[in-house]
This record gives structure tokens, sequence and C-alpha cells, in this order.
């Protein structure tokens, strides 16, 4: 059996440019702060533990399939999805799951890079001495003052853009691969160097006990929704960054091996950002639980309090402002990807054309913040509508159509070959995406969209016993569905 594409156009120069790559993606300025905060607060070392058992259960098996799926079929989201279907047969429809991946991407990158341009923004008032206050409150005018006024929000935002456009055009080995072979390692050398100052900042071993104590009465039903929304979200899913990026990884190399790579490699740098961030708020006599006020107003004034806070402050605002780059890139791939594949132009003259629409339409959710804060509609504003839009439908749908046509829709021989697994971890596999990992994302779809409060602790057996019946209807009928989903 042939690849539906035999001959693309660039590749990794190797497994490690792609799982740089994609770590680059998954480790974005949510991951800074909010993981080693959930962690925190729903059990520590418990947490972690369930965290990465959700991960297992729905973030692996749907990251197989999406690098898979690029890697069969070779091009932007659009393109490999219709070439591995028409390959099993299938019809035109489920190609709309990758114009839906695709637009996703992009939807999250328009408000994305106005988040993005607060850590340059800081990174500048960290060099040039502007973070001064004596209290949280000062910090947050601070804060409120940067948001308050467009062209100098707008003036980040754009830098963002543009060197966001100035990697992608290079091209995947000459800008995304080689900006990320350098930013991933200098993330982490960076927060090596953070987490050796908290060693001595007397507030280290506060810190790791918030972490990685394994207190099972923090974890709520709340901290298992919490683990199991963060699993999916985390690695970039659903989104076009993970199937793209899969389209440029070489033949022979394991889908399994590089998946469990990044996995880990997520967590990892998650949990270091944690033992970087928090022994600084503890030594200081602050709180942990500031979403994201830990980053841009309580941090900023721990710095003032330490010595060398303002080169420490320089490191962390830089590694920042690196994860949020990495991001970026990652998610204006698939768009880029599909129009010199399809509208016959070049990577840059792709990369410079999606950057002034990028542009554009992401002015229009910095003014949000500012001179458009009043323009609402059901109460959301531009910048409200985007984040809701992607996060609590488009990627959950996105993930669902993807673990359908994974497990149901297409031949097993396809996956067996890309996969490269043995029978009886193909068949695991098999299992995990039909079943396991669907219900997993419905549970994140029912929770985001607050249609139920679900207590998971005591309805465990009954969500089993679902599953079971879920498996026995699916294998039942999963021939006859198969036949029905192909000729849609």
């Amino acid at each position: 059996m042939t690849t539906t594409n035999d001959a693309p156009k660039t590749l990794w120069l190797g497994r490690w440019g792609f799982v740089l790559a994609a770590t680059g993606s998954a480790v974005g300025l949510g991951n800074i702060w909010k993981f080693p905060y959930i962690t925190g607060e729903f059990g520590g070392g418990a947490f972690v533990l369930v965290y990465l058992a959700c991960i297992l259960a729905v973030g692996v098996p749907i990251m197989m399939a999406e690098i898979s799926f690029g890697r069969r079929g070779r091009g932007s989201p659009i393109d490999a999805i219709r070439r591995v279907v028409q390959e099993s047969g299938g019809g035109g429809f489920w190609s709309l799951f990758g114009w839906m991946a695709m637009l996703c991407g992009f939807m999250i990158l328009t408000f994305y890079v106005v988040v993005a341009g607060w850590s340059f923004s800081y990174l500048w008032k960290m060099l040039s001495g502007g973070l001064v206050g004596s209290s949280v409150d000062d910090m947050a005018a601070i804060f409120g003052a940067n948001n308050a006024n467009p062209f100098n929000l707008g003036a980040w935002s754009t830098l963002v853009t543009v060197l966001t456009m100035l990697i992608v055009g290079k091209g995947v080995q000459a800008g995304i691969e080689r900006s990320v072979s350098w930013m991933m390692p200098g993330m982490v050398v960076m927060l090596a160097i953070l987490i050796g100052y908290g060693v001595y900042s007397g507030g280290f071993g506060e810190a790791f006990a918030f972490l990685f104590s394994f207190n099972t009465a923090g974890l709520s039903s709340e901290g298992l929704l919490a683990a199991l929304g963060h699993a999916f979200f985390t690695l970039s899913l659903a989104s076009g960054a993970i199937l793209t990026y899969g389209a440029y990884l070489p033949k022979g190399h394991s889908i399994a091996r590089t998946t469990f790579s990044v996995a880990i490699a997520d967590t990892v740098v998650a949990l270091m950002a944690g033992l970087a961030i928090f022994p600084i708020i503890f030594a200081n006599g602050m709180s942990p639980g500031s979403g994201p006020g830990l980053i841009f107003m309580s941090l900023p004034l721990a710095f003032q309090a330490m010595p060398f806070g303002t080169l420490f402050g320089v490191l962390f605002f830089l590694m920042l402002s690196m994860a949020a780059l990495t991001s970026s890139i990652s998610m204006i791939e698939a768009t880029v990807a599909w129009l010199t594949d399809n509208k016959g132009v070049s990577r840059k003259q792709a990369s410079w054309g999606v950057g002034i629409l990028l542009w554009v339409v992401s002015t229009l959710a910095m003014l949000s913040f500012n001179v458009g804060a009043d323009w609402t509609l059901g109460g959301r504003n531009f910048f409200d509508w985007l984040d809701y839009l992607t996060s609590r439908w488009m990627m959950p749908l996105g993930g669902l159509g993807m673990a359908l046509m994974a497990g149901f829709l297409l031949r097993n021989e396809l996956f067996k070959e890309e996969l490269g697994l043995s029978n009886a971890q193909h068949a695991l596999w098999l299992f995990m995406v039909r079943y396991v990992s669907p219900l997993g994302i419905v549970l994140i779809f029912v929770d985001a969209l607050g249609l139920a409060s679900l207590n998971l602790a005591a309805q465990w057996p009954w969500l089993l016993a679902l599953l079971i019946v879920i498996t026995l209807v699916g294998e039942l009928a999963s021939p006859r569905l198969k036949r029905q989903l192909s000729r849609v």
C-alpha cells in the first residue's frame, strides 16, 4: 500500500525537529501559569497522575491520529484529510474538519498575538525600568494602562505578527525548525536558572509541596474535569498545528514514540515552570492563586524585592515571549501550507498575505481592551467571542471528528502502516480513539458549555458502565457504520 502523497516538498531534518516544534506549540502562555496553578489547587501530585492518565486516554490517541493524517496526506489539514479519506473510499464531507481545524488555528492566533504582545511589552518594561510599584494594585494599574492605550498594545501585537511571519516565511527547516531548535532549549535553560535561584530563595520547599504533595482530598470532580480539559487543549489538538507538522515528519520515524516524547516534554516544562515561579511567589508572601495576574502583577512585584531581580525578570519574560512565539508559529503554519499547496504562491507571499489578514483581525481583538471594550454582542466583545468559539465549540468538535474518522471511517490497515504498532498495541489504540477519547471529549464539551454539573468522583461507575455499553454497541455496529460514513 502506498501513501497518498509520496513526494512532500519539505520534511523535518529529524524526529527531534518535530518534537521541539510540537512541544513549542503545546507550551504556550497558559502552560506557564495555568498548569502549575491548577496542579497545586487540585491535589498536587495526585492531580499530576490524573492529568497524565487523561493525556494517555484522550490526548495521545488523538494526537497519534492527527500526526498519521498529516504524514499520510502530506499537506495542510484540508488536503491531508481529503486525501486520506479518499484513500479509504470516503466522501468529500470529511474535509470540512480540515477547514475547521485550519480556521480554528487562525482564529486562536488572532487573539493570541494580543496576549503574546503582553509578554514582549513586559520584557521591554523590565529592561527599561518601567515595572516599578509598591503593591499589586500599582502593578494592576500598569497592566491596565498597558491595555488602555491602543497604539501601545497594537504595536506589540504587530511585533508578534511580524516575527511570526518572518520565521514561517523562511520555511519549515530554515525558519520553523531552526528557530525552535534554539528557542525551546533556551526556554528550558532559563527555567533551570530560575529554578536554581528558587532553591536558595527560601520558598522552594513550600513550592515543591504545593506542586507535588499527594493530596487526594483536593482532587474533586472539578479537578478531574480540569485535568481532562487541560490534557486535551495543552497538546494543540484540533487546531491544525499538529496535523500540519505531522505532514513534515519523515517516514520511518515512530509516531507513537514521537507523540509520547511531546506529551512528556510538555508536562515536564509545565512542572519546571511551577518550580521556577512559585518559590519566588512564596518567598515574597504572595498568593499562588492569582491567575493571569500572577505573571503580570504579582511576579513583577516580587522581582523588585529580589537580589538581581531585574536580571531574573528579564530572563522570565524572555522565556515567556519565546513560549508565545513558538505557539504563534504553529498556529499559522496550516494556513500558509494550504496557500502554498493550492494557490500557486510562494511561502513568503503566503506568509505575508496571511500576516496582513491576521493583523487586521487581531487589531479588532486588541481594541476589545480599550476603545472597543463596549462593542459587545450577547455580553461578549470581539476578543471573548474568538476565545469562546474556538475553545468551547471548534476544538472539541474537531477532536470528535478526528476520533470518528480514525476510529470508524478509515481502513484499519492505513493506520497500522502509519503507526507501525504491534497487533495488540494497535487494538489498544483503536479502542482508545473509538471510545475512551470521544467520551472524554464529550465530558469536556459538556463542562465547557456549562450544560451540566458533573460529580465525576461519584458518577465514575456509571461512566464506566456507559463506556462498556458504547463499546459493545460500537463494535457490533462498526462495519455498518463504516459503510454509512464512507458514503458521506
